[in-house]
């Protein structure tokens, strides 16, 4: 039984295979903390502010694809890993892609009771690795946030530059306008005073 606090994030949208394989972790790490989302939207959420050591997800899903979830988490936690639980993979070539696509493994619900034992190898592994792994994935997400912060604000600057830019163009257009419609010269003779000979 594996001791160590785990933090396990599932993508699932039906209850009943939560209950299932909760029960199944429950029967191999005595202190992990699952949390369970359906969209991508809230998966996205969870995977900033509480990165998981193991991402579990169902294949197909009513909002998204699992490939979908899974190119999130290779974005945002490209070290963390990743299995699909699912009852769609019957198809070799498409188990290939998943594995090809960055997804650690894969496990098919209609072997769920023995799903405990298929689990075990990963989640022994990341209770060894997780002390060392947890401060650098805390780094790599503050990286991510920080280099998506300066995008936003390079975007937003060079929005800001452009405005700018295009009212001191609008500004000289104006200026050249006036220049042009106007004759100096004459302005000049009219300012001077009638009685005043040269």
């Amino acid at each position: 039984m594996i001791k160590e606090e785990l933090k396990i994030l599932m993508v699932e949208d039906n209850p009943a295979d939560v209950t299932l394989i909760r029960r199944e972790i429950s029967k191999v790490a005595e202190n992990a903390e699952l949390t369970v989302c359906n969209n991508v939207t809230d998966f996205r959420l969870n995977l900033i502010k509480n990165p998981p050591d193991l991402i579990i997800s169902d294949y197909n899903l009513p909002t998204s694809s699992g490939l979908e979830i899974l190119e999130v988490a290779q974005r945002l936690t490209p070290s963390v890993t990743f299995l699909f639980i699912t009852g769609t993979i019957n198809d070799e070539e498409l188990a290939a892609d998943t594995i090809l696509n960055g997804a650690s493994g894969y496990m098919l619900k209609k072997n769920i009771s023995k799903l405990h034992q298929r689990l075990e190898p990963y989640l022994n592994a990341i209770s060894k690795n997780g002390p060392m792994m947890h401060p650098v994935r805390k780094k790599i997400v503050e990286s991510k946030k920080l280099v998506r912060d300066i995008e936003v604000f390079l975007e937003n600057f060079s929005r800001e530059n452009m405005s700018h830019r295009e009212g001191m163009l609008k500004i000289q257009e104006d200026l050249k306008r006036l220049k042009s419609g106007y004759d100096f010269k004459t302005l000049k003779e009219a300012d001077r005073d009638p009685t005043q000979e040269d």
